[in-house]
């Protein structure tokens, strides 16, 4: 029965995906264990380490269908660990004492911690698919905005003009930036584990590192320079990657949960019969996939927290750090691809309602081109001068709704300097777009 969102039949398509959930399954994991297994025989009985005989038994017995679960639950639950239940469950299996070599050398810590960086390599790949599919939708928006003037906000009030394809180029260099993090990364996570006890390979003697780089190769992963078992920062790099990407897609969410107010209205989620409606309010159309990733993100960088606490580990084997992987690392997958997959679908059918930006520039009667018509007048009168002019005739502008440009055009201050037609340049937000298009054209260009 399950009891969390992330496992729940209702909920846990919204807060994660299918195919994340398999990578972090007791059968993914537990295929990993034994892809690790059959590897390491198969390594040993080539180096002559464990007899090839004995190599052959063991990598055919390392198969998921001959795993029983019921009694893997019951093993870990008295041992403890997951790993030494599908040794003693393989051991069993394998003809005669040829079994008795199986997992020679190693220890739990090393088969565990492989399987995390595998089951980590397959989950990056999930994100990875969806990163692109998101600086996909952005890409189109910049390009298809890129001069679309509308609002840009300062503490939630309107500031100066911006172009809506600014705005989603801004947000497409913050992913351009993660997927450089990205390919940053995988050399130092992808990174496999086997030292043994303490990590010193002492039960292999001189043939450690040989059987070290071996199976490392069978099983496409980075060698360890030296073992990590309780320095945990390839683990924690991984997550902390995750807390930075997922807190751009939550200030994705955040954008538009503010630009679908009513009084605002400049965009809208992709339309779907029903969707963000209200039980008693059938006008409602509720940021619904806005409000999903806000929750997850939050609930991702919490969990990073968390699994940092592991990497304060004790000596070269913890007692409990550890453990917060098992539960924070998948979560944070878990979490962070229900983000994705939810900014995926958001901004490749993002409704942009261009009419509405325009309209809303001019809601304050020109007072947001203010700065232009300062730095206009500056030359003329001096920047400070101009600054208080323009002020005072804003607190006008709001005092009596008297457009802007007809105040500036009585002020005897200011018209005899610039003519009418150059104060209502001035005051077309249109043209107050500063070096905005060729931004976007540069991001744009990273991206082709």
């Amino acid at each position: 029965m399950p009891a969390s969102a992330l496992d729940s039949t209702i909920f846990r398509d919204i807060f994660s995906t299918p195919q994340m959930r398999e990578v972090f399954s007791d059968e993914y994991r537990t295929a990993c264990y034994l892809e690790i297994e059959a590897a390491l025989a198969r390594v040993q009985g080539r180096l002559g380490i464990i007899p090839e005989d004995a190599a052959r038994e063991i990598e055919s017995k390392c198969r998921i269908e001959n795993i029983d679960f019921s009694q893997l639950k019951a093993q870990t639950e008295r041992i403890g660990y997951p790993v030494l239940g599908v040794v003693q469950q393989i051991v069993a299996l394998c003809e005669g004492d040829l079994g008795e070599w199986c997992h020679w050398g190693a220890t739990t810590q090393d088969i565990t911690d492989t399987a995390t960086v595998m089951q980590i390599r397959a989950a990056l790949e999930l994100i990875e698919r969806d990163m692109e599919a998101v600086a996909a939708g952005l890409a189109d928006l910049a390009r298809r905005h890129r001069d679309t003037p509308m609002a840009g906000r300062s503490n939630l009030q309107q500031a100066v003009p911006l172009t809506f394809g600014f705005k989603a180029a801004t947000l497409l260099a913050a992913m351009q930036r993660h997927r450089e993090r990205l390919k940053e990364l995988r050399p130092r996570v992808l990174v496999g584990e086997f030292g043994g006890a303490v990590g010193t390979l002492a039960s292999l003697g001189a043939d450690g590192l040989k059987v070290q780089a071996a199976l490392m190769q069978e099983l496409g992963l980075g060698q360890p320079e030296i073992a990590w078992h309780t320095v945990r920062d390839r683990i924690g790099e991984v997550a902390c990657f995750l807390g930075l990407l997922t807190g751009t897609l939550g200030k994705i969410s955040m954008d538009v949960k503010l630009l679908m107010q009513t009084e605002v209205a400049e965009v809208f989620e992709p339309f779907q019969p029903g969707r963000g409606s209200s039980s008693t309010m059938p006008q409602k159309r509720n940021p619904v996939a806005s409000l999903y990733i806000h929750a997850t993100t939050a609930l991702v960088r919490q969990h990073v927290a968390a699994l940092l606490e592991a990497a304060v580990a004790d000596h070269e084997r913890s007692t409990g750090p550890w453990e917060i992987e098992w539960i924070a690392l998948p979560e944070i997958f878990l979490l962070a691809s229900g983000a994705l997959a939810q900014t995926r679908d958001l901004v490749n059918g993002l409704e942009v309602d261009a009419a509405r930006m325009r309209a809303n520039l001019d809601i304050t009667k020109g007072a947001i081109v203010s700065e232009a018509v300062m730095m206009g007048l500056g030359p003329y009168l001096g920047r400070q001068r101009a600054h208080d002019l323009v002020y005072d005739i804003c607190r006008e502008v709001a005092k009596t709704g008297t457009p802007l440009v007809e105040l500036l055009a009585r002020n005897p201050d200011i018209s005899r300097h610039l003519s009418r037609a150059a104060l209502e340049r001035l005051c077309d937000p249109a043209g107050y777009l500063g070096l905005a298009g060729e931004m976007v054209d540069r991001v744009l260009a990273r991206e082709r």
